[in-house]
């Protein structure tokens, strides 16, 4: 029996988020969207367009990056969340720039349907101390910092997206396609997920443990 599908989506942006761990897994539910009812707000610490671009040191000061411009801050959230989204990017190695997010999920989770994290996003959710005793994976060439953000997680580094409860994290940036798809199928059907896969003509990796990235960056060694 599917779950009763949620209708009002929330995504979290801050300055240097990932692009595609964004709009790659929004646009899988753009396309939703078309057949269902769907709300989507985007949250940031003020209603100024945020960018994908950062300020981080040793990084080439490239005037490079995409805007998107918010529909609530984080002081003003909608009251009807129901699923949320974290991306991930170099922004969240930002501790005092990510610290309004952490306290708006902190006090949000308790109120979602479901909370889904994309690459260093789970980062952002172990500072919260909600994954604490929970399974989560992440980006693998960032595990070591990623695992040292929640000591107390239990961290599962062979994995493309791990499921525990009604949390959702996955690995690295592309991989966020494939958990959406995965929820996709999980709330509505895998009828709807497929179809949606195949008009965008993406092609599926459906098996959560199939990860060849973990040996490449020796996640966990």
């Amino acid at each position: 029996m599917q779950p009763t599908p949620p209708v009002n989506y929330g995504v979290i942006l801050f300055p240097g988020f990932q692009a595609l761990d964004v709009f790659g897994t929004l646009d899988v539910l753009n396309i939703l969207s078309t057949s269902r009812h769907l709300n989507l707000y985007i949250l940031a610490a003020s209603l100024d367009p945020i960018s994908t671009k950062h300020n981080m040191s040793g990084c080439p000061s490239s005037d490079f990056g995409e805007s998107v411009v918010p529909t609530h801050t984080f002081t003003d959230p909608p009251v009807d969340l129901e699923v949320l989204l974290i991306p991930g990017g170099r922004g969240t190695r930002d501790e005092e720039a990510m610290k309004p997010v952490v306290y708006f999920v902190r006090d949000t989770y308790s109120k979602l349907s479901y909370l889904l994290t994309v690459c260093t996003g789970s980062a952002v959710l172990a500072r919260t101390g909600i994954l604490d005793r929970r399974r989560a994976t992440s980006n693998k060439k960032s595990w070591a910092w990623v695992t040292a953000q929640g000591p107390k997680v239990e961290w599962v580094p062979k994995a493309r997206w791990v499921v525990d409860g009604n949390i959702w994290t996955s690995s690295g940036i592309t991989v966020g396609m494939d958990l959406i798809y995965a929820f996709v199928e999980h709330v509505y059907s895998g009828k709807i997920a497929e179809d949606i896969a195949n008009a965008s003509e993406y092609e599926r990796h459906v098996d959560p443990n199939d990860d060849p990235f973990a040996g490449i960056w020796k996640a966990g060694a």
